[in-house]
Protein backbone atom coordinates (compact mmCIF):
# COMPACT_ATOMS: atom_id res chain seq x y z
CA UNK A 1 0.00 0.00 0.00
CA UNK A 2 1.17 3.74 -0.71
CA UNK A 3 2.04 5.75 2.14
CA UNK A 4 0.18 8.45 3.69
CA UNK A 5 1.59 11.22 4.03
CA UNK A 6 0.32 13.52 7.46
CA UNK A 7 -0.78 16.25 7.07
CA UNK A 8 1.24 19.10 9.09
CA UNK A 9 -0.80 21.17 11.54
CA UNK A 10 0.15 24.40 14.02
CA UNK A 11 -1.50 27.09 16.47
CA UNK A 12 -1.41 30.65 16.36
CA UNK A 13 -2.97 34.02 17.26
CA UNK A 14 -4.43 36.38 15.19
CA UNK A 15 -5.24 39.65 16.18
CA UNK A 16 -3.41 38.78 19.64
CA UNK A 17 -6.90 37.66 20.86
CA UNK A 18 -7.99 35.22 18.56
CA UNK A 19 -6.62 31.74 18.40
CA UNK A 20 -6.65 29.55 15.54
CA UNK A 21 -5.58 25.94 14.48
CA UNK A 22 -4.24 25.59 10.74
CA UNK A 23 -3.49 22.96 8.62
CA UNK A 24 -0.85 23.01 5.61
CA UNK A 25 -1.59 21.38 1.98
CA UNK A 26 1.11 19.20 0.74
CA UNK A 27 1.75 21.76 -2.31
CA UNK A 28 2.35 25.48 -2.32
CA UNK A 29 -1.34 26.61 -2.14
CA UNK A 30 -2.72 30.32 -2.77
CA UNK A 31 -6.12 29.14 -1.66
CA UNK A 32 -7.56 29.15 1.92
CA UNK A 33 -10.25 27.99 4.16
CA UNK A 34 -12.03 29.34 6.98
CA UNK A 35 -13.50 26.94 9.07
CA UNK A 36 -16.66 28.47 10.83
CA UNK A 37 -18.06 26.82 14.58
CA UNK A 38 -21.44 26.56 15.38
CA UNK A 39 -22.26 27.74 19.11
CA UNK A 40 -22.24 25.64 21.44
CA UNK A 41 -19.79 23.27 20.05
CA UNK A 42 -16.49 21.45 21.11
CA UNK A 43 -14.29 22.84 18.41
CA UNK A 44 -12.90 19.80 16.56
CA UNK A 45 -11.88 19.82 12.94
CA UNK A 46 -9.43 17.87 12.38
CA UNK A 47 -10.92 15.75 9.52
CA UNK A 48 -12.92 18.29 7.93
CA UNK A 49 -9.81 20.40 8.03
CA UNK A 50 -7.69 17.71 6.59
CA UNK A 51 -9.87 16.97 4.27
CA UNK A 52 -9.73 20.48 2.38
CA UNK A 53 -6.18 19.97 3.41
CA UNK A 54 -5.71 17.08 1.49
CA UNK A 55 -7.65 19.14 -1.84
CA UNK A 56 -5.04 21.82 -1.52
CA UNK A 57 -6.17 24.63 0.66
CA UNK A 58 -4.51 26.05 3.50
CA UNK A 59 -7.24 25.80 6.48
CA UNK A 60 -7.47 27.80 9.70
CA UNK A 61 -9.91 26.96 11.92
CA UNK A 62 -10.48 29.74 14.92
CA UNK A 63 -12.10 30.32 17.98
CA UNK A 64 -14.43 33.38 18.38
CA UNK A 65 -13.18 36.33 20.69
CA UNK A 66 -14.80 35.07 23.70
CA UNK A 67 -14.81 31.38 23.61
CA UNK A 68 -12.82 28.72 23.95
CA UNK A 69 -8.73 29.13 23.53
CA UNK A 70 -9.64 32.95 22.39
CA UNK A 71 -9.46 35.71 24.97
CA UNK A 72 -11.63 39.01 24.94
CA UNK A 73 -15.56 38.57 25.28
CA UNK A 74 -18.05 36.63 23.06
CA UNK A 75 -20.62 38.32 20.86
CA UNK A 76 -19.05 41.62 22.02
CA UNK A 77 -18.41 41.75 18.30
CA UNK A 78 -20.67 39.68 15.55
CA UNK A 79 -18.71 36.56 15.31
CA UNK A 80 -18.10 36.97 11.60
CA UNK A 81 -15.86 40.24 12.38
CA UNK A 82 -13.77 37.58 14.16
CA UNK A 83 -13.78 35.76 10.82
CA UNK A 84 -12.21 38.85 8.39
CA UNK A 85 -9.80 39.99 10.92
CA UNK A 86 -8.71 36.19 9.87
CA UNK A 87 -8.82 36.62 6.42
CA UNK A 88 -7.46 40.21 6.93
CA UNK A 89 -4.28 38.93 8.26
CA UNK A 90 -3.40 35.72 6.35
CA UNK A 91 -1.27 37.02 4.40
CA UNK A 92 0.44 39.81 7.12
CA UNK A 93 2.15 36.87 8.76
CA UNK A 94 1.91 34.18 11.67
CA UNK A 95 3.82 32.05 14.08
CA UNK A 96 3.25 28.26 15.11
CA UNK A 97 3.25 28.54 18.70
CA UNK A 98 4.75 25.17 18.86
CA UNK A 99 7.85 25.69 16.97
CA UNK A 100 7.91 28.94 16.89
CA UNK A 101 8.06 29.07 12.90
CA UNK A 102 7.05 32.00 11.14
CA UNK A 103 4.70 31.60 7.60
CA UNK A 104 4.21 34.48 5.11
CA UNK A 105 1.62 33.26 2.52
CA UNK A 106 0.42 34.76 -0.46
CA UNK A 107 -3.54 33.66 -0.55
CA UNK A 108 -5.67 35.16 -3.11
CA UNK A 109 -8.47 32.91 -2.48
CA UNK A 110 -10.51 32.52 0.22
CA UNK A 111 -13.84 30.25 1.37
CA UNK A 112 -15.30 30.61 3.90
CA UNK A 113 -17.53 27.41 5.63
CA UNK A 114 -19.54 27.16 8.53
CA UNK A 115 -22.50 25.38 10.27
CA UNK A 116 -25.10 26.50 12.33
CA UNK A 117 -24.40 29.45 14.46
CA UNK A 118 -21.01 29.36 12.13
CA UNK A 119 -23.35 29.21 8.75
CA UNK A 120 -24.28 33.06 9.95
CA UNK A 121 -21.03 33.89 9.99
CA UNK A 122 -20.32 32.35 6.49
CA UNK A 123 -23.31 33.94 5.42
CA UNK A 124 -22.50 37.23 6.57
CA UNK A 125 -18.55 36.91 5.79
CA UNK A 126 -19.80 36.56 2.04
CA UNK A 127 -20.26 40.32 1.92
CA UNK A 128 -16.69 40.75 2.21
CA UNK A 129 -14.40 41.38 -0.45
CA UNK A 130 -11.95 39.65 1.47
CA UNK A 131 -13.42 36.43 0.85
CA UNK A 132 -13.95 34.54 -2.29
CA UNK A 133 -17.06 32.29 -1.44
CA UNK A 134 -18.84 31.05 1.59
CA UNK A 135 -20.72 27.42 2.31
CA UNK A 136 -23.01 27.51 4.91
CA UNK A 137 -24.38 24.65 6.04
CA UNK A 138 -27.93 24.88 8.05
CA UNK A 139 -27.35 28.35 8.92
CA UNK A 140 -29.57 30.58 11.39
CA UNK A 141 -30.75 33.20 9.01
CA UNK A 142 -33.24 35.49 11.59
CA UNK A 143 -32.46 35.39 14.89
CA UNK A 144 -35.88 36.73 15.37
CA UNK A 145 -37.70 33.44 13.96
CA UNK A 146 -34.97 31.08 15.80
CA UNK A 147 -35.88 33.03 19.18
CA UNK A 148 -39.53 31.82 18.68
CA UNK A 149 -38.91 28.70 17.41
CA UNK A 150 -40.66 25.47 19.15
CA UNK A 151 -37.92 23.28 18.90
CA UNK A 152 -34.89 25.35 20.52
CA UNK A 153 -36.37 28.82 21.45
CA UNK A 154 -33.44 31.28 22.16
CA UNK A 155 -33.85 30.85 26.23
CA UNK A 156 -33.00 27.23 25.56
CA UNK A 157 -30.00 28.39 24.04
CA UNK A 158 -29.38 30.95 26.15
CA UNK A 159 -29.44 27.79 29.13
CA UNK A 160 -27.25 25.02 27.27
CA UNK A 161 -24.70 27.23 26.47
CA UNK A 162 -24.57 28.36 30.53
CA UNK A 163 -24.97 25.13 31.88
CA UNK A 164 -23.33 22.96 29.43
CA UNK A 165 -20.24 24.85 28.51
CA UNK A 166 -19.86 27.28 31.07
CA UNK A 167 -16.50 29.41 30.45
CA UNK A 168 -16.21 28.65 26.99
CA UNK A 169 -18.17 31.24 25.82
CA UNK A 170 -17.51 33.94 27.95
CA UNK A 171 -20.20 36.69 27.46
CA UNK A 172 -22.87 38.80 29.69
CA UNK A 173 -26.24 38.02 28.81
CA UNK A 174 -26.52 41.39 27.62
CA UNK A 175 -24.53 40.36 24.41
CA UNK A 176 -26.76 37.20 23.78
CA UNK A 177 -30.11 39.40 23.72
CA UNK A 178 -28.48 41.70 20.62
CA UNK A 179 -29.18 38.96 18.75
CA UNK A 180 -32.65 39.51 19.34
CA UNK A 181 -32.99 42.80 18.00
CA UNK A 182 -33.22 41.68 14.89
CA UNK A 183 -29.95 43.73 13.37
CA UNK A 184 -26.96 42.62 15.17
CA UNK A 185 -25.39 39.41 13.32
CA UNK A 186 -28.61 38.48 11.42
CA UNK A 187 -28.53 37.63 7.63
CA UNK A 188 -32.40 38.44 7.25
CA UNK A 189 -31.58 42.18 7.90
CA UNK A 190 -28.85 42.63 5.02
CA UNK A 191 -30.80 40.47 2.48
CA UNK A 192 -29.79 43.31 -0.05
CA UNK A 193 -26.13 43.17 0.26
CA UNK A 194 -25.77 39.12 -0.14
CA UNK A 195 -23.84 38.46 -3.75
CA UNK A 196 -25.94 35.21 -5.23
CA UNK A 197 -22.85 34.18 -6.89
CA UNK A 198 -20.64 34.11 -3.91
CA UNK A 199 -22.72 31.92 -1.25
CA UNK A 200 -24.77 28.40 -1.62
CA UNK A 201 -26.55 26.97 1.44
CA UNK A 202 -27.19 23.75 2.63
CA UNK A 203 -29.75 22.58 4.77
CA UNK A 204 -32.25 19.59 5.82
CA UNK A 205 -35.76 19.81 5.52
CA UNK A 206 -35.87 18.49 8.77
CA UNK A 207 -33.41 19.98 11.05
CA UNK A 208 -35.66 20.47 14.17
CA UNK A 209 -32.94 22.93 15.44
CA UNK A 210 -32.85 25.48 13.24
CA UNK A 211 -35.66 25.37 10.53
CA UNK A 212 -35.42 25.66 6.98
CA UNK A 213 -38.64 28.33 6.29
CA UNK A 214 -36.39 31.49 7.10
CA UNK A 215 -33.74 30.18 4.53
CA UNK A 216 -36.81 29.72 2.09
CA UNK A 217 -37.63 33.13 2.33
CA UNK A 218 -34.33 34.48 2.56
CA UNK A 219 -33.45 32.58 -1.01
CA UNK A 220 -36.31 33.86 -2.44
CA UNK A 221 -35.07 37.17 -1.72
CA UNK A 222 -31.06 36.68 -2.31
CA UNK A 223 -31.63 34.37 -5.40
CA UNK A 224 -28.62 32.25 -3.83
CA UNK A 225 -28.12 28.94 -4.46
CA UNK A 226 -29.54 26.48 -1.63
CA UNK A 227 -29.66 22.61 -1.64
CA UNK A 228 -32.16 21.45 1.20
CA UNK A 229 -31.89 17.42 1.56
CA UNK A 230 -34.86 15.38 2.51
CA UNK A 231 -33.30 14.16 5.60
CA UNK A 232 -30.14 14.38 7.99
CA UNK A 233 -31.76 16.73 10.81
CA UNK A 234 -29.16 19.31 11.99
CA UNK A 235 -26.60 18.81 9.42
CA UNK A 236 -22.68 18.72 10.43
CA UNK A 237 -20.03 20.51 8.66
CA UNK A 238 -18.48 16.94 7.96
CA UNK A 239 -21.87 16.84 5.25
CA UNK A 240 -19.38 18.38 2.71
CA UNK A 241 -17.27 15.27 3.03
CA UNK A 242 -19.65 13.58 1.13
CA UNK A 243 -17.93 12.77 -2.84
CA UNK A 244 -21.96 13.74 -4.27
CA UNK A 245 -22.16 16.72 -2.26
CA UNK A 246 -18.34 18.17 -1.97
CA UNK A 247 -18.78 17.56 -6.23
CA UNK A 248 -21.56 20.15 -6.19
CA UNK A 249 -19.70 22.54 -3.76
CA UNK A 250 -16.30 21.78 -5.97
CA UNK A 251 -18.06 23.37 -9.15
CA UNK A 252 -19.69 26.08 -7.03
CA UNK A 253 -16.34 27.16 -5.80
CA UNK A 254 -15.09 27.00 -9.33
CA UNK A 255 -17.24 29.65 -10.63
CA UNK A 256 -15.97 32.90 -10.96
CA UNK A 257 -18.16 35.69 -9.12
Amino acid sequence: MPRVIPIQSGRTRFADDIAAEFWIPRKPSHKAIILCDGCPSVPSKRKLAEFFARKGYWVFHPRYRGSWESGGEFLRYAPHEDVLLVAENINKGFRNVYDQMIYFLDIHEIIVVGVSFGGTAAVLASMSPLVTKAIAIAPVIDWCAQAKSEDEPFDEFLRINEEGFGNAYRAPRKNYRKLLTGKFYNPISSAQKINSKKLFIIHAKDDRVVGVVPLKKFAKQTKIPILILPHGGHLSSTIVMKPEIWKRLALFVKKSS
